[in-house]
């Protein structure tokens, strides 16, 4: 009979570090108190509020459900083993050691939560990717960036809105500003902020000559008070309208209500064309405004501390986070984790989960902190 008694051991530490990951004793502590405000006959008199704290019910009822299932599967593990022990039944052995096995692929999966230690990494992300060096080659790069987060995002259940593109004049797009809702949005996507380099034979080249490509990725946390947490004067700011961009269709704006903010101090620029209405496209301009700000200060105060790993303002040589080779070999190569894949296709439609969890990996090893 095999000594399963290591095993053991190892998936009752894993549970006790869970229990102080997931902050289990914080959590049975503030459920009784989420569960008196979520009865409260006037709760939905503010939306806002209502919705911050039907969320967090729902998240700290998850994760205490998580924690007592995988609590209760160790117990049944242990006990199959002692029975097994004292009856010398190969039988139980077997099922003890098969529970075993499933419960380190799930703690495995669960330590990454360990791995989340910002203030924001369990909320939404707002993204933008940019076009970089590399031409019209560079628009089809940053439109297929767009692809594979939005198959990333779909592929984990999370929701994906695009609130602006801007397309280019051959192929592609130079712009896009998007929004990624999902719980550890933004922590995962942090892995993808900085230069990404695609290297394939140009389908713009009537050579078939290869080419190297550009574009750029950004991510600022959503931040549900944002507003509240910088002063933005209406004196800094350029607000330009213009006609929304479509496919073509009855979706088709024929009104200026698109809206571009530029926030002149810092040389901020969002903008908006998905709402039905100028004033709205405004607001949300306003309110992604006030999210980069925010996250700009936060920027500002961690390069006092040390460079921000991974980062460059440049979107050319040298500079990249990320290489995409298509020819003359299949490989997707990080620089800063040396995380690969033979697979870009699989990488570009939307299987990139293991360079993210790669670079979180290798930020926690390193002395450097975003």
């Amino acid at each position: 009979m095999a000594d399963l008694s290591d095993d053991l051991k190892r998936i009752r530490t894993e549970l006790d570090e869970a229990q102080h990951y997931l902050r289990v004793d914080e959590l049975r502590a503030r459920l009784p108190q989420l569960e008196t405000e979520m009865g409260r006959p006037d709760l939905w008199d503010d939306a806002d509020r209502a919705r911050v704290v039907q969320t967090e019910f729902t998240t700290v009822k998850d994760d205490l459900s998580l924690f007592d299932r995988l609590s209760g599967q160790v117990e049944d593990a242990e006990t199959l083993w002692e029975l097994a022990q004292e009856e010398g039944d190969a039988a139980l052995e077997d099922e003890a050691g098969d529970l075993i096995e499933r419960l380190e692929a799930e703690f495995a999966e669960l330590e990454l939560r360990a791995l989340f230690t910002g203030r924001y990494d369990e909320g939404d992300a707002v993204c933008e990717v940019h076009s970089g060096a590399g031409g019209t080659d560079s628009q089809d790069w940053a439109e297929m960036l767009l692809t594979m987060y939005r198959k990333w995002a779909q592929n984990r259940g999370f929701g994906f809105e695009v609130t602006d593109v801007q397309h280019g004049q051959e192929a592609g797009i130079t712009s896009a500003d998007f929004v990624i809702r999902g719980r550890y949005a933004y922590g995962w996507l942090q892995a993808e902020r900085g230069v990404h380099r695609l290297v394939r034979i140009s389908p713009f080249d009537s050579q078939a000559r290869r080419h190297t490509a550009f574009a750029s990725f950004g991510v600022v946390p959503y931040i549900e008070d944002a507003a509240d947490q910088v002063d933005i004067d209406e004196k800094d700011l350029r607000v330009d309208v213009f006609r929304s961009s479509g496919a073509g269709g009855q979706h088709v704006n024929t009104t200026d209500s698109a809206v571009r903010i530029t926030h002149l101090p810092s040389g901020i620029v969002v903008s908006c064309q998905n709402e039905r209405s100028q004033h709205q496209n405004k607001e949300r301009c306003m309110q992604m405004l006030a999210m980069k700000l925010v996250d700009l200060e936060r920027q500002k105060r961690e390069e006092q501390l040390a460079d921000e790993a991974g980062e460059s303002k440049k979107v050319e040589w040298g500079s990249q986070i990320r290489s995409y080779v298509l020819q003359p070999y299949q490989q997707v190569k990080d620089e800063r984790s040396g995380q690969t894949s033979g697979n870009p296709e699989g990488v570009l439609n939307g299987d990139v989960g293991p360079f993210m969890e790669a670079w979180l990996r290798w930020r926690r090893a390193g002395p450097d902190s975003n």
